[in-house]
């Protein structure tokens, strides 16, 4: 098999850091994966989202001259989908725009004013 970046492969977590996990991709190679790289939410504790033995999908994102190898999880996931925008034109868009900034406006000048009276 043959570790290039891009390619998306699977492998097993094989210890958790502080900073992320080992995960073995086969052959006798070992990747990391950033804490940044392990889901699409914030990531606070790595042990919160992996554990040693877990299978995982994973994408080879960069390989070092040292051959350390950069991997990621949640580029390997696809993203869901983005909704359709719906097909208003710009200057309906504009118009309803600057009619929600203006009624925040004003809803912040009575809050303001309210307070002034107190």
């Amino acid at each position: 098999m043959e570790f290039t970046v891009g390619n998306i492969v699977d492998g097993v977590v094989t210890g958790i850091t502080k900073f992320g996990a080992f995960v073995d991709i086969g052959e006798g190679k070992t990747g990391l994966v950033h804490i940044s790289e392990v889901a699409n939410t914030y990531v606070k504790e790595v042990s919160d989202f992996l554990k040693e033995g877990d299978q995982v999908k994973v994408k080879i994102v960069n390989v070092g001259e040292n051959g350390k190898i950069g991997l990621s999880i949640k580029q390997a996931i696809e993203a869901p989908p983005k909704p359709a925008k719906p097909d208003i034109p710009f200057e309906d868009q504009l118009a309803r725009f600057m009619k929600d900034s203006n009624d925040k406006l004003v809803a912040l000048k009575k809050h303001q004013e309210g307070r002034r009276g107190r």
